[in-house]
């Protein structure tokens, strides 16, 4: 049943923009580090051509995915359908780092306006397309966007978001440097 695409056509980016919810997994080079998998949404993912994608990274309580991305760029995003289609689309590929006052971070930010905190840009080169059935995947509503990190970020302003990143983001789990 799964499929492997040359790129991300038209009515595939249109299938990932309906998604609420996609998960990032990476890993360290080290043996020992520990494998991540996050959760993203909040609109903040755009599809920049049929073999790049990117996200704005929020800030948030830890920085794995940028320490792991900085250290190999190894990177896979998870799409699952969690409606009455069942499917699991997998982009593989190379990822980096973009940060604040880069051209493409602020093309990013511009797409996806109304958010605050955002720490950086990740890019995904995607390399590999695949999608498989997702039969186990189950039936769930939509509800709606948890309110919550806007008003966080607010909260803090742009000092207390610099504190809390110098404080929280600079390593990963596995010790390596992430901002």
């Amino acid at each position: 049943m799964g499929k492997v695409f040359e790129g991300i056509d038209g009515s595939l980016a249109d299938w990932i923009g309906e998604q609420h919810v996609f998960f990032v997994a990476t890993a360290p080079l080290s043996a020992e580090g520990l494998v991540n998998v996050s959760p993203r949404g909040l609109d903040s993912l755009s599809i920049l051509d049929e073999h790049t994608v990117a996200w704005l990274d929020l800030t948030g309580s830890g920085a794995e995915t940028i320490a792991h991305v900085t250290e190999n760029g190894r990177i896979c995003l998870m799409f699952c359908s969690f409606d009455s289609r069942p499917r699991i689309v997998r982009l593989h590929g190379r990822g980096r780092v973009v940060l604040p006052g880069d051209e493409l971070f602020a093309r990013v930010e511009r797409e996806h306006a109304g958010h605050v905190g955002a720490r950086a840009v990740i890019v995904v080169d995607v390399e590999r397309i695949a999608d498989s059935c997702g039969w186990g995947v189950p039936v769930m509503d939509f509800v709606e966007e948890r309110d919550i990190m806007r008003p966080w970020a607010l909260k803090k302003g742009p000092d207390g978001l610099a504190e809390y990143r110098a404080e929280k983001n600079a390593r990963s789990l596995d010790g390596l440097p992430a901002l």
